[in-house]
């Protein structure tokens, strides 16, 4: 019986840890590129938003899943033109396009579902009929190629010199910008991703579903040192608290208390390492081309 409970709990736990380790390994190749990106939040909404609209109108998951990435791609594209193209504050573009997703989610909720809580039912992995959950081979696909690609390859090398020394980069006649759209566009891919995981496991859209796993996961980023395999981690830490939380919520403890748990540990893990992490040196910091 225990063996299964913990078996049981080591699945629970892993299912959690999906929708924090794609948007958190996203934020990777983005602040690697020099961009920061708050705006994983808003990626998320966006993505289980339009994943749930996608499903509902064809029926299909994997129509789903692209609208979600879609979704995720073209929130992620907004921010890198706000911050990029147009050089305006990092953290100002990523917290007002989270505002803009909570309330545009909201919005398009009503209009299509008539509710502005929560969308109708819509089908979930259990149709694919797999003997596994998809997407935690996805996130160690992700996971593998995430790391090859930044330390082993001209790509990878390429975005993390704009990150570090972004005029070195442009001396050398590597495009800043178009390195930094490319991470920042990804990030957006891999959050779409993840959240199309959530809205596939509620079977729904509920409004505010995300409940700041965006943030997290960005949190996630910073504890694992900007690495892919430090995020994992990280994440993996984190759907453990939160698994944790689903285990003692029939217990005398108060819910409130239990609830609470997972954003606890990201402060405290946080106010740990964050003095110890060191993120790239142009991380948030615009690009000025020198004539």
């Amino acid at each position: 019986m225990d063996e299964i409970f913990v078996i049981a709990f080591t699945f629970q736990t892993l299912r959690i840890t999906i929708p924090y380790l794609l948007p958190s390994i996203g934020g990777v190749y983005s602040e690697k590129g020099g961009v920061v990106n708050i705006a994983l939040e808003g990626i998320l909404l966006m993505g289980a938003f339009f994943t749930t609209l996608g499903t509902h109108i064809s029926g299909n998951i994997y129509t789903g899943l692209l609208f979600g990435m879609a979704a995720g791609l073209l929130t992620a594209l907004i921010h890198a033109y706000i911050t990029i193209t147009l050089k305006s504050n990092q953290i100002v573009s990523g917290i007002a396009l989270n505002i803009l997703a909570l309330g545009l989610t909201k919005f398009l909720c009503k209009i299509v579902f008539n509710s502005s809580s929560n969308s109708a039912r819509i089908i979930g992995l259990e149709t694919l009929d797999l003997p596994f959950n998809p997407f935690l081979l996805v996130c160690l696909i992700v996971l593998g190629v995430s790391y090859y690609s930044i330390y082993k390859t001209r790509f990878g090398l390429r975005l993390r010199a704009v990150g570090e020394n972004p005029e070195a980069a442009d001396s050398l006649g590597i495009c800043v910008s178009r390195m930094r759209y490319a991470g920042v566009l990804i990030s957006g891919l891999l959050g779409g991703l993840g959240s199309a995981w959530l809205a596939f496991n509620q079977h729904s859209y509920t409004d505010g579903m995300t409940a700041g796993r965006g943030y997290i996961a960005l949190a996630a980023m910073i504890i694992g040192k900007w690495n892919p395999l430090g995020a994992a981690a990280a994440c993996l830490l984190f759907g453990l608290a939160e698994s944790f939380t689903l285990q003692f919520q029939d217990s005398a403890i108060p819910t409130q208390f239990i609830q609470m748990l997972p954003y606890v540990l990201t402060i405290i893990v946080l106010a740990g390492f964050i003095g110890k992490a060191t993120p790239p040196a142009a991380d948030g910091i615009p690009f000025e081309k020198k004539d």
